[in-house]
C-alpha cells in the first residue's frame, strides 16, 4: 500500500488531538484513502511535557528545519499559531513543494494573500478548514458543495468563548466580568481573553469567509470590530423583553459593488435559527442565490472537533497527492487572478436598526429632550421601555429604532451624551431583523 508521509509543527492541545486521530483511526484513514497515512515527525520547542499520548522514540523533535526540509514528508500540518515563525515555516514548506494544512486563522487573515499566491505558484494546497468554526465543515462547503452560488450574505457566531459568556449572562442574569472569570476557570476562556471578547478572533475568521464567499481579497484592518465587554446583564434582559437574543455576530453582505464586513454584538430575533445557538457552539449561515439559506452548526473549538477538521484537510491533500493532481481546489475556491478588488463599505454608512440605552437623571422632560435630538437626525423610534420613576436615581431609558444610517446615530448620541441629564455614555447595540 502506498504511503503518504506527514509532519506536524506544533504539539499543543490541537496537535495532541491530531496525534490521537492518527493513533486511534489509522485503519479507518487507510481504508478511506486507499493508502497509508504516516505521521513521521513532530516538531515542537517543548519535547518533555507529557501530552497523554505515547510516541515512538525519535518522533518528537525540536528541529523544525529538519521536518520542513525532509524530502519524504509530503504534507505539513502547522499548528504553532500566531504570525511568526508560522508564516516563515508555511512559506518554506510551500517552497519545498509540500501541501500545508493549518488552523491558523490569524496568520491567514493577515498574510493569506502572500501565502495563497505562493501555494498557487508552487502547485500545492494550503487548506484551513480548522481555522473557521472548529469541526464545522464550512470552508469545503463554500468552495465545493455550494460553489455554484452567488452569495448575498453570511452571518456567523464564530467564537465559542463569547457565545458561552453571552449564554450564561442570559440564563443566570450575571454580569460580564463574573461570567468571564467562570469561563476562564472552566477553560473556555484564555488567561488573556482579549482576542476573543474584543471580537478580534471572530474578525480573523470573517476575513476568510468573506474572501471565500465573495471572491475578494480582504484587508483585515478594514473590518469593523467590536467586542462584548461593554454588554451588561440589563441589556440582555431588555433584549429579551423586546424579543431578541444577543449574539456576537460576524456579518458579511453584498451591497452593490461594495461589501459590508463587521463584527459586533447584535440583537437577533428570538425564533431565528442563529438565536438558538448556545454555549460554546458555533454556527455559520450562508445565503446563496440558488441554495437559499444554509446553516451549519457544531463545536467551534476544542481538541477533538478541531483535530477532526485538520485531518479532513490532510485526507483531501493526500488524495490530491495520490492522484498527482497538484492542488485540485484553489485555497479560496478560485484562482488568485480571479479575485476582484472590492471596497469595504465604511461603517458610518451602514444602515440597520438600533438598541439605545440611555442612563439618565430621573427628571421631568428627559424623554422629550432625547427624542427631540433623535428626530433632528432623522432617527425614528419603534418602541421604548422606561422603568418606573425612582427619585434622585439614575435610571435607564431604552429605545429600539427603525433602520437608520450609522453616522446619523453616532452624531445624535454625541449630542445627547453632552446633556446634563445623561449620567453614562449611551450604549448602542445594532439589530439585524432579517438574516436572509
Amino acid at each position: 500500500m502506498q504511503s503518504i508521509k506527514v509532519g506536524l509543527l506544533g504539539f499543543g492541545t490541537i496537535g495532541t488531538g491530531v496525534v490521537r486521530v492518527f493513533q486511534q483511526n489509522q485503519d479507518l484513514l487507510a481504508s478511506r484513502l486507499g493508502a497509508s497515512l504516516e505521521l513521521v515527525r513532530i516538531a515542537d520547542l517543548d519535547t518533555t511535557t507529557d501530552r497523554g499520548v505515547q510516541l515512538v522514540p525519535g518522533l518528537l523533535t525540536d528541529d523544525a528545519q529538519g521536518l520542513l526540509n525532509d524530502p519524504d514528508i509530503q504534507i505539513v500540518i502547522e499548528l504553532i499559531g500566531g504570525y511568526e515563525p508560522a508564516r516563515t515555516f508555511v512559506l518554506q514548506a510551500i517552497r519545498n513543494g509540500k501541501h500545508v494544512v493549518t488552523a491558523n486563522k490569524a496568520l491567514l487573515a493577515m498574510h493569506g494573500e502572500e501565502i495563497f499566491r505562493a501555494a498557487e505558484e508552487a502547485g500545492v494546497n494550503v487548506m484551513f478548514e480548522a481555522a473557521v468554526g472548529g469541526g464545522i465543515p464550512v470552508i469545503s462547503a463554500i468552495k465545493e458543495n455550494l460553489g455554484a452560488n452567488n452569495f448575498s450574505a453570511l452571518y456567523g457566531i464564530l467564537n465559542g468563548t463569547c457565545n458561552y459568556i453571552l449564554t450564561q449572562m442570559d440564563e443566570d442574569g450575571a454580569d460580564f466580568s463574573n461570567v468571564l472569570a467562570d469561563a476562564q476557570q472552566q477553560g473556555y476562556a484564555e488567561t488573556d481573553p482579549t482576542f476573543d471578547v474584543e471580537g478580534i478572533d471572530t474578525a480573523h475568521k470573517l476575513a476568510l469567509l468573506i474572501s471565500l464567499c465573495f471572491g475578494i481579497n480582504v484587508d483585515f484592518n478594514q473590518i469593523y470590530t467590536e467586542g462584548i465587554s461593554k454588554v451588561t446583564a440589563i441589556d440582555i434582559a431588555f433584549a429579551r423583553d423586546f424579543g431578541y437574543k444577543l449574539k456576537l455576530l460576524a456579518i458579511g453582505k453584498r451591497d452593490g459593488d461594495r461589501v459590508e464586513a463587521r463584527v459586533h454584538p447584535t440583537m437577533v430575533p428570538i425564533g431565528y435559527p442563529l438565536s438558538t445557538i448556545s454555549g460554546v457552539f458555533n454556527s455559520v449561515r450562508l445565503v446563496g442565490d440558488f441554495s437559499g439559506p444554509v446553516m451549519l452548526s457544531g463545536y467551534g473549538a476544542g481538541m477533538d472537533a478541531t483535530a477532526s477538521a485538520v485531518m479532513g484537510d490532510v485526507i483531501a491533500a493526500a488524495r490530491d497527492q495520490l492522484s498527482d493532481s497538484g492542488a485540485r481546489v484553489p485555497a479560496l475556491g478560485c484562482p488568485q487572478a480571479q479575485l476582484i478588488p472590492c471596497e469595504i463599505k465604511p461603517m458610518d454608512q451602514v444602515v440597520t436598526a438600533y438598541y439605545l440605552r440611555f442612563t439618565v437623571k430621573d427628571n421631568p422632560g428627559v424623554l422629550a429632550q432625547i427624542a427631540g435630538i433623535l428626530g433632528k437626525y432623522e432617527i425614528s423610534i419603534e418602541s421604548m421601555i422606561q422603568p418606573h420613576r425612582h427619585e434622585a436615581e439614575a435610571v435607564p431609558i431604552v429605545f429600539m429604532t427603525h433602520e437608520s444610517e450609522e453616522r446619523n446615530v453616532i452624531a445624535a448620541l454625541a449630542e445627547i451624551d453632552k446633556l446634563d441629564v445623561i449620567q453614562e455614555e449611551t450604549l448602542l447595540i445594532r439589530v439585524e431583523e432579517n438574516l436572509e
